[in-house]
């Protein structure tokens, strides 16, 4: 039996008459600003020996611009499959390139100054550009939201893609509001801070940076933004299995979805304790275990169940 192919209905990069729209231009023009922040932080990560708060001064603005080209990639492709809606499209991908665009001078400017971008209230200033980061990313965090109800609504997508953009955007919009819990976390810092049981900036791990010695929000948050690739990538692995039907396979990522979600509000509760990704407890032993039973259990009856 050969492998499926993808549905004719699916548009990757749907066919326009004339000049492609407006969204897609931004978005692409989002992307380039991404990729150039990239280029000028790898450029900062040889030539500038600096280091802030413990880390190489560029390490952040380099992290940071692979982020956010990975998740325009996704989110272009995604709302590629939208049918109509061109001035809302048009006013997403405006806000998106605006304000990641921000966001990331924001980030090259304060390396450029010395001195860190989130959680900063060393001065007026500081407090000034922190606070507008916090109300620009809020900004795309509800155009994500409102892009991905379009998504979710669009007719004609094959239903293993649509299962894999549905969990796959609702993850990423956990993660995203993840990001809330830092700016509250005020146990150690008067700006909020990732680090749980410590003040940010000591030991981490190699490129994340994060934590080895406490508990380390940014952990969730990087899982709930990736599974905008990472799901979708699974549906298109799953349609080239032989011999899945369509229900099994949307079946599949419901329970990939759900233990992808599974997984973020795990590793958020460790952080929320004061533990290290690589230092968990019993607790948390525990828990993990517990998912993992339940997403083999769930995935073996939908394959027992068959299409």
């Amino acid at each position: 039996m050969t492998a499926p192919v993808l549905s004719p209905a699916l548009p990757i990069v749907p066919p326009v008459a004339g000049r492609p729209p407006l969204h897609r231009a931004l978005l692409t023009a989002a992307l380039a600003v991404a990729l150039v922040s990239l280029a000028v932080a790898l450029v900062g990560l040889v030539v500038d020996p600096r280091s802030i708060g413990g880390a190489p001064a560029w390490l952040k603005p380099a992290k940071f611009g692979v982020s956010t080209a990975l998740y325009l990639v996704a989110l272009r492709w995604m709302l590629g499959v939208v049918r109509g809606h061109r001035r809302l499209l048009t006013a997403i991908a405006a806000v998106l390139l605006v304000g990641l665009s921000f966001e990331l001078v924001a980030i090259a400017l304060q390396v450029v100054r010395g001195t860190t971008s989130h959680f900063n209230t060393g001065s007026a200033f500081d407090v000034a550009l922190y606070g507008s980061m916090g109300g620009v990313i809020s900004t795309v965090l509800l155009a994500t939201a409102v892009g991905a109800v379009l998504v979710l609504r669009a007719p004609g997508v094959d239903r293993t893609i649509a299962a894999g953009m549905r969990w796959g955007l609702l993850v990423t919009l956990l993660g995203m509001t993840e990001a809330v819990l830092m700016t509250v976390n005020f146990g150690w810092s008067d700006g909020g801070g990732h680090t749980v049981g410590g003040v940010d900036g000591g030991p981490g791990l190699p490129i994340t940076g994060w934590s080895t010695e406490h508990g380390d929000l940014r952990i969730g948050h990087f899982v709930g933004l990736h599974a905008l690739q990472v799901l979708p990538i699974l549906a298109f692995l799953l349609l080239r299995v032989p011999g899945l039907g369509a229900r099994t396979r949307t079946r599949l990522l419901t329970v990939a979805g759900a233990a992808y979600g599974g997984v973020l509000v795990l590793v958020t509760a460790q952080a929320l304790r004061g533990q290290p990704l690589l230092a968990p407890d019993g607790w948390t032993l525990a828990a993990a275990a517990v998912l993992l039973a339940g997403v083999g259990t769930a995935a073996a009856a939908v394959l027992r169940r068959g299409a």
